[in-house]
């Protein structure tokens, strides 16, 4: 046999080695990129790894918002506390001197805490969540922080932060009652579901708004300073003669507070309480904030 020949055929034998090869690892390809096995899968992993991504974001913005607002300041997380045990100590001392009894109940501390918290859990939502965007604008050059994130992380902590504040005056004022509270958990979970609701539909909004228009910023925050004064806190709606009761059960809010009272105060009927109503303006408002906010979410990033 020639050397040409011995050559020739060693060729072959390689070329032929190299082509089973290439089959191989065809077929593995093929079998890796089956439309019947992974094609379906391929959605959910993606899926999968966007929902893990944005909880990544969401729990490192979650830790960043706890340490810039309760840790850089002297007693932070001890004035979460302080603060409306203030305020509800102020109500009662004020009522207490006017009246010898609470509008429901026997302690005046009870009345105004489930008047004052149920409102807060919407108020401080509200405030504190309206600031998100242009808080951390400047996370939003990081393409993985989407505007929305900031948002999910401020509602977390703020009903985190609520229900413990709720859990530490309740537990309080329950030592200084005679007979301990009969508490209703529904009533006074959904009541903070709904106040929360309320609070991200209008903040959703507000945060797209605010950047937009300055002077609407302005206008909402004079409009809506009133609302601790119309929402039941310190009062009870049903013993409101008729046309002033039709027009503070306007107010969702109300709905809110009495709904969170009823947790607390087996009697209180809660004449005019209307949950279809509260829900009836809590969901659209969830609804357009979520318009707004995803329709605007490429001019949030400028």
């Amino acid at each position: 046999m020639t050397l040409h020949s011995r050559l020739q055929r060693q060729t072959v034998k390689k070329a032929d080695a190299l082509g089973r090869l290439l089959n191989k690892h065809t077929f593995a390809n093929m079998l890796a990129n089956d439309t019947v096995g992974v094609k379906p899968t391929q959605p959910v992993r993606g899926h999968l790894f966007y929902l893990g991504s944005h909880v990544r974001v969401v729990a490192a913005l979650l830790i960043r918002e706890m340490s810039t607002r309760f840790g850089s300041k002297p007693g932070g997380y001890v004035w979460a506390f302080v603060d409306p045990a203030a305020h509800i100590l102020f109500l009662s001392v004020i009522f207490m001197a006017i009246s010898h009894t609470p509008a429901l109940g026997t302690s005046f501390l009870l009345f105004f805490a489930t008047g004052y918290i149920g409102f807060q859990f919407y108020q401080a939502m509200a405030g504190y969540l309206n600031g998100a965007l242009s808080a951390n604008r400047a996370l939003l050059s990081y393409p993985n922080v989407a505007p929305i994130d900031t948002i999910f992380s401020r509602y977390i902590l703020q009903l985190g932060t609520t229900t413990v504040v709720a859990v530490f005056v309740f537990s309080a004022i329950n030592l200084s009652l005679k007979t301990p509270l009969n508490i209703h958990w529904p009533f006074i979970l959904e009541a903070a579901l709904a106040a929360s609701l309320l609070a991200l539909g209008s903040a959703l909004a507000n945060n797209v708004l605010f950047l937009k228009y300055p002077l609407y910023e302005k206008v909402f925050g004079i409009v809506t300073r009133p609302l601790f004064m119309v929402s039941g806190v310190f009062f009870l709606p049903d013993s409101l003669p008729h046309p002033a009761r039709d027009v503070i059960l306007l107010n969702p809010l109300v709905h809110v507070v009495m709904l969170f009272r009823k947790g607390f105060y087996p009697e209180y009927r809660a004449a005019g309480f209307d949950a279809g109503f509260l829900y009836s303006v809590a969901l659209p408002l969830l609804l357009a904030g979520l318009l707004i906010f995803t329709g605007s979410r490429r001019s949030l990033r400028q």
